[in-house]
């Protein structure tokens, strides 16, 4: 496919972004969603969502909560699409996600900001990965409406492979309980794909199923639980943002009585590059729990980057 003919790209869901540039599409984007800041050098692109709530670097998770929850509650969609400024790039294809109306512009959400703007031949790409086939499913799927398939085809066989090459490297029994906290305020744990993350790394996922929804939960119940490991990776936020908010958990009853707290088993990852989004980097997330759980099997590459050891850069209080 000539420069020429290939096709001009909306891409309203960050993990989308990084599928059409992993597959060498980068300079068909024409717009991109105010949350897709991957890869380097897709800042220039215009910004075609906001979101419809009141933001700053000092919200916590539970102002970004009730606000959301506000907006839901009121039957209102939590982001706004700029239909004329997406007329205006006249994208052929836009590419946007119909899993969560919480984490970017949904399918209806596009569909009544552009029907009385866009020509009738723009072709609108959804998908809804639940879980890690459908994740890799996805990236076929971008790649065939680019008309690339065989390009898809290699993803998916290099993402499979180090999955499977994982599994191979780590221990089938007596593997560590694992509690993953994707929202820290009120706690939620990750579901959809993160159980089958953890179970890739050689970890064993308690308080979520693999495929379903992430749910809300109690804190006792992570208590009750005691994992070996406890993961912090709150959805949408960088190592910084997180630790920002840490004790929001540190200062919470029973948490110094944690099996993970007392044996230095609390870690801090970054969800926003990694875990949160079902894109090509899925692959590093899965080998950065690898990272954590099995560190006389894999070097940390990601360590400080990725993810950071929680007793090194905090002082929990007593």
């Amino acid at each position: 496919m000539s420069q020429k003919d290939r096709p001009r790209i909306a891409s309203l869901l960050p993990s989308l972004t990084e599928v059409v540039c992993e597959l060498g599409f980068k300079d068909s984007l024409v717009g991109r969603s105010h949350e897709c800041d991957f890869p380097v050098g897709i800042d220039h692109l215009p910004v075609l969502t906001a979101p419809k709530y009141p933001t700053s670097s000092g919200d916590s998770s539970s102002d970004i909560h009730q606000s959301i929850t506000g907006l839901l509650q009121r039957g209102l969609s939590v982001y706004e699409v700029d239909a004329e400024k997406l007329a205006e790039l006249n994208p052929d294809i836009i590419l946007t996600q119909d899993h969560c109306e919480v984490c970017a512009v949904s399918f209806s959400d596009l569909e009544r900001a552009i029907q009385d703007y866009l020509k009738p031949s723009t072709e609108i790409i959804s998908v809804s990965p639940i879980n890690l086939r459908q994740v890799l499913e996805s990236f076929q799927t971008v790649a065939d409406a680019l008309d690339s398939h065989s390009l898809g085809k290699k993803l998916v066989q290099r993402t499979q492979s180090r999955f499977d090459e994982l599994r191979n490297l780590t221990p089938n029994q007596n593997r560590p309980e694992v509690i993953a906290i994707e929202w820290m305020d009120p706690i939620m744990t990750g579901g959809n794909w993160m159980p089958e993350l953890i179970d890739i790394a050689g970890g064993k996922n308690l308080l979520s199923k693999p495929g379903t929804h992430s749910p809300w939960i109690e804190w006792e119940k992570v208590i009750e639980a005691d994992p070996d490991f406890l993961l912090l990776l709150p959805c949408g936020y960088s190592i910084d943002k997180t630790m920002s908010e840490i004790e929001t958990l540190t200062e919470k009853s029973g948490w110094t009585n944690l099996k993970a707290v007392k044996n230095n088993r609390v870690y801090v990852l970054d969800g926003n590059k990694y875990f949160n989004r079902s894109g090509p980097r899925i692959k590093e997330s899965a080998e950065i729990l690898a990272e954590i759980f099995y560190p006389s099997i894999f070097k940390p590459h990601f360590k400080g980057s990725g993810w950071i050891d929680l007793k090194n850069t905090f002082s929990i209080k007593q």
